[in-house]
Parts: C-alpha cells; structure tokens; sequence
C-alpha cells in the first residue's frame, strides 16, 4: 500500500510514492531543459532587435525553478549524499555571495545580474540547484539522456551559427570594427566567447560518445555534431575557439585509451581537426565578410561589439591606450586590472555583476540618481565588466574566499570523478569527465555565463553523484 501523509490521497503523496527510477527520469529530463531554455528564450531578442537580452535571464529562471523543486525532492528523499565536500562548498559560495551583495554598490544588481547578463546571486542559486539536482541521479540512463542533451544543444546552437556566418543575419556580431566585416557567430550564447565555452563542451561530448558507443546511429549522430561544433567554433574567432578544439581532441584521445577501443575509432578525431581547417580555408579564400586571413578578434568582440555595442555594460575601448587586434594584449590588459581590483576589495569583491563599477570616473554631466547605469557606463572610456579567467572574476566579484569555495568545488568533483573512472570506467562517467576537465581549463581564458554554467554545474553534479558507482543500493519500489 503507498504511503500517506494523515488523511490525503496517493496522488497528493506523489513525492513520497516516487520511486527511484521515477525520479531519476524527471531530473534527466529537467537537467536537459537546463541545456536549451537560455537558448530557445535569447532568439525572441535575435529577431526583434528592440527587446532586451535581460528576457533570456526568464529561459534561465524556468529551468531553475524546476531543477530547484527536483533538488527539494532529492533532499526529502534523502537521495543527497549530504558527506560531499562539493556540496559544503556550493553552500558557503552562496552564503558569502549574500555578504557580497550587502556589501555591493547595487544590491539590485548583485542579485539580479546586470541587465543582459543576469548572473547574479539569484543565478548562482540556481546553478546549485543544477548541481544538487544533478547529484542526485542514481540512473546511468538518466545521464546518457543528459549527455544527448548537451551534443543535441550544441547542434542547435551551430544551426544558428551556420546562418550568422553565411548571411551576417541574427547576429551582433556582423562587424568586429566599423568597417571590418567577419561575420562571427555567436549562435544562441549571446557572444562569440560565451558560444565557443558552450561548443566545447558539446564537441568534447560529441567526440567522445562517438569513439565510445557501439550504436551505429549515435556515433553518425556524434559525429556530425562534432563536425557542425567544430566548424562554427572557428567563426567565433576567439581564443576559447582555438583552444576548445584542442582541448577536445586531446580528451577524446585520453578516452580512447582509457576505454581502449578498436584503433579505427582514432578516425574520429578527423570531425574535430576537418572542419575547423575547412573553415580557415574558407575565411582565406575570402568567401566571408571583407577579410581574406584567419586571425582571433577576441579584443573587438567580446569589448566592443559586446559589452560596448550590444549592452553598454563597459565603455569603449581606445585603440590608443589598447590595442584590440592584439588578444594576448587584450587577455593581459583584463587579467591585470582585476587584479588591482582584487587587491582593494579582497575579502567580498565588488558585488556580483560589478566590476565595472570601480573603474567609473565620470558622470558626464548625467544624474546619476535619474539616469540609467548603462549611460553612464558607456561614457567611461576603457572600463570593462568582464575578465575573461573565471576565477579572476569570482574573486573580483564575490572576494578571495568565495574564490577557494569554487577551487574546493571543483577539486573535489575531480577527485570523485577520478575515483569513479578508476573503480568502472563506464562511457558515461568518461564522457562526463572529459567535459568537466575541458570546462575548469576553459575557465581559465572565459567566464561564467548562463548558457555554458548550467551545462558545466550539471556535469560536475553528475559527476559526484552515485550514477555509475559499484553499488549494493536496492530500488525504492511502491510498497
């Protein structure tokens, strides 16, 4: 007989009638729904130039809010391993991101996010949520499901490149200056950077799911993906583009041997190396824009046709104190100025969503009571809101302790997850490792944004959960 709470009904105690199986189920499915609601809600404001990109936080919001009750679920059901040193870690990260925000220029904003960004305190909630939801699955099948997820968004995401590149439509990023045409694609992620991060790791899933699997029609699936991620990634012409391919050649390779597969499978790697040489060539031959040689235009997109031009979330980048053509320059610039910035707030950061605000020096002549904060921001010449070194930038924002938080998380999920691979090195907890591996080292040349976070903390929770352990754990059924 199922369980009840007093007098009410069995559909009413659906919690408590929920059976492992059941429940593993619903998170897969709410942990995919995290790969494709920013995505699906970012092309509203791609077709209507006149809406804000702060509508795309609301494809964020749906799908936290559904990972926020699963995790409530987990917890009540005691599917939670509370002894995880990650989960400690997420909980202080969020009780010193609430210290941050008290002591933040803009408690708005902290909690919020700034406008067409959105990764404030509330979005760091949810990417607990993405974490502890994730942590929860018990079910080998609940992650292929979610593995599928990550390569399916990927696709979708390099569709729509596909389209920014040939024709320069659905795309901010047409121009990298005013007369310097390159047609870059930034796909659903809302920036070439943020879309490179993402595509790295549905490439890396993509590949290694392709050497893995013995499905015939998953591996043709994989491998076009791959094809289609690696292509597009090139047309970020971004560092993180570069190094994700790399990055997901040399994971895929370390599968290979970890799962030892038969030597024909090493034809794979070609869907990562192929298409991103196609995609020189083509930029060469001149058949893009007005540009006849493949170079990185990190400094113009990710500063001035993105915090600038799209969101005046920074002001404008003079070509005489920077030079944008020079990304090692631009990367440098960025790094070294946060760190100033650490320096003077080290214990609770500027506030989430905040660097920025330091750096202002003048008003213009604008109230600042009466005007927006992107006016103002916008006349303050070479100031920036993002450093593009993740953990620069948790430091920055929500001080050094919140920055040993992150590094506790991630060296703990790395920890499990080597455990894990060693005691039975199932395709899943491969692929899932590898993608966790490709995002702390992409973190180092890109930040956290809410199309790639959702992924990458859903990954990580996997990871650490009981999904592929050797286990004597008995299914919860129905009484």
């Amino acid at each position: 007989m199922a369980r009840q709470l007093f007098n009410s009904t069995e559909k009413s105690n659906f919690i408590l009638n929920m059976t492992e199986e059941k429940y593993s189920q619903l998170v897969s499915y709410g942990l995919s729904l995290a790969c494709f609601t920013t995505a699906v809600f970012a092309v509203i404001p791609e077709f209507a130039d006149r809406l804000s990109y702060s509508i795309v936080s609301g494809g964020l919001a749906i799908s936290g809010v559904i990972c926020m009750i699963l995790a409530l679920i987990g917890i009540i059901k005691k599917y939670i391993d509370f002894k995880n040193i990650s989960l400690w870690g997420f909980a202080f990260m969020l009780i010193w991101g609430v210290i941050a925000l008290i002591n933040s220029y803009s408690v708005s904003v902290s909690f919020y996010g700034f406008s067409g960004r959105g990764e404030g305190l509330l979005a760091l909630i949810f990417y607990a949520c993405f974490f502890i939801t994730a942590m929860s699955i018990k079910r080998e099948k609940s992650a292929e499901i979610f593995i599928n997820s990550v390569i399916s968004a990927g696709l979708l995401h390099s569709i729509v490149g596909l389209v920014q590149v040939f024709t320069g439509n659905l795309s901010h990023y047409k121009y990298a200056s005013v007369s310097l045409k390159i047609n870059a694609s930034s796909g659903l992620a809302q920036s070439p950077v943020f879309l490179a991060m993402v595509l790295t790791l549905s490439l890396t899933a993509s590949m290694v799911t392709a050497v893995m699997t013995n499905n015939k029609k998953r591996r043709i699936f994989c491998t076009v993906s791959a094809c289609m991620c690696s292509f597009i990634m090139m047309f970020t012409y971004s560092l993180v583009g570069v190094t994700g391919i790399t990055i997901a050649l040399i994971t895929t390779g370390a599968g290979l041997f970890i799962k030892k597969v038969p030597p024909v499978r090493f034809t794979v790697l070609l869907s990562g190396i192929l298409p991103a040489i196609i995609a020189v060539m083509i930029v060469n031959a001149g058949l893009i824009g007005n540009i006849s040689t493949y170079r990185l235009y990190d400094g113009y997109t990710l500063w001035w046709a993105d915090s600038y031009m799209r969101l005046s979330a920074s002001g404008n980048c003079l070509s005489d104190n920077l030079d944008l053509s020079d990304t090692v320059e631009v990367y440098s610039y960025l790094n070294n100025e946060t760190i100033g910035i650490i320096k003077k707030y080290p214990l609770t950061g500027t506030g989430e969503e905040q660097l920025v605000y330091p750096q202002l020096y003048t008003n213009g002549g604008l109230d600042p009571e009466q005007s927006d904060i992107a006016d103002i921001i916008a006349l303050n010449n070479n100031t920036f809101d993002k450093v593009y070194n993740e953990y620069l930038y948790t430091a920055g924002t929500r001080g050094i302790p919140s920055l040993i938080a992150l590094i506790t998380i991630l060296c703990t999920v790395f920890t499990g997850g080597l455990q894990k691979i060693r005691k039975k090195p199932s395709e899943n907890t491969i692929c899932l490792f590898m993608m966790f591996l490709s995002g702390i080292i992409i973190f180092f040349i890109g930040c956290s944004n809410i199309t790639f976070s959702p992924v990458f903390w859903s990954v990580s929770g996997l990871l650490v959960s009981s999904c592929g352990k050797k286990s004597n754990h008995r299914l919860t059924k129905k009484a």
